[in-house]
């Protein structure tokens, strides 16, 4: 059937929608601030955020702020059910899933390698998402982003980065593995890596369009 096309008739809009995001937030905001990782193992699914107080002066004003609250990520991220980007979500419920236990400590191994930081200065919190909550994952992650800008998410690319396995070191080290060396499997890429010089640049000019704000 031919019609006029009208972009309207394709626009969902809802007013709940919009206030479960806001709710979802405020809860995460609630909830508490641990050493990054946590030092117990947990299980379940959902969204993080790293918080950074130490004394690098790359990060000066970050930890200021977070050393009287900790109201600023340094990197906010996700850890999804397994199979959930092809649609194969397991549905044991018995069977527990460690996927946000299991992130934390990855980001705690990435800090602890890195020539330039110190463990105790990372901490985190995170929001538990599992069963039908799950589908929201992806959702909360991006809202936090949008409203913190963490500047590791923002303007510093690559501390979520994996191994990239054997066969494909071809590619370039990341923004984050140029600033804070020492991942060994970062040390294997050998593709032409970002300038040091300029990656500090986009830093300093970060933190200075943050405290213009």
């Amino acid at each position: 059937m031919n019609r006029e096309f009208n972009r309207e008739e394709h626009v969902y809009t809802s007013d709940a929608f919009e206030e479960i995001i806001k709710d979802t937030i405020r809860f995460f905001n609630g909830t508490p601030v641990l050493q990054l990782p946590p030092s117990v193992k947990f299980h379940g699914t959902g969204v993080y955020a790293i918080y950074y107080i130490g004394k690098s002066d790359m990060y000066k004003s970050l930890a200021e702020r977070n050393r009287i609250e900790f109201s600023m990520p340094i990197y906010v991220g996700k850890a999804v059910p397994r199979g959930w980007r092809q649609a194969r979500i397991e549905t044991n419920l018995e069977k527990k899933s460690y996927e946000l236990n299991g992130r934390l400590n990855e980001h705690a191994r990435s800090v602890a390698q890195a020539k330039n930081l110190t463990s105790e200065d990372f901490h985190c919190r995170f929001m538990i998402l599992e069963g039908a909550a799950s589908s929201l994952i992806g959702t909360v992650e991006a809202a936090l982003i949008r409203y913190y800008k963490p500047i590791w998410n923002t303007k510093i690319d690559g501390f979520g980065n994996h191994d990239p396995g054997k066969g494909r070191y071809n590619q370039a080290k990341s923004e984050w593995d140029v600033i804070h060396p020492g991942r060994p499997w970062a040390e294997k890429c050998l593709g032409e890596a970002p300038d040091n010089n300029r990656v500090e640049e986009r830093i300093a000019e970060y933190f200075t369009k943050w405290k213009s704000k």
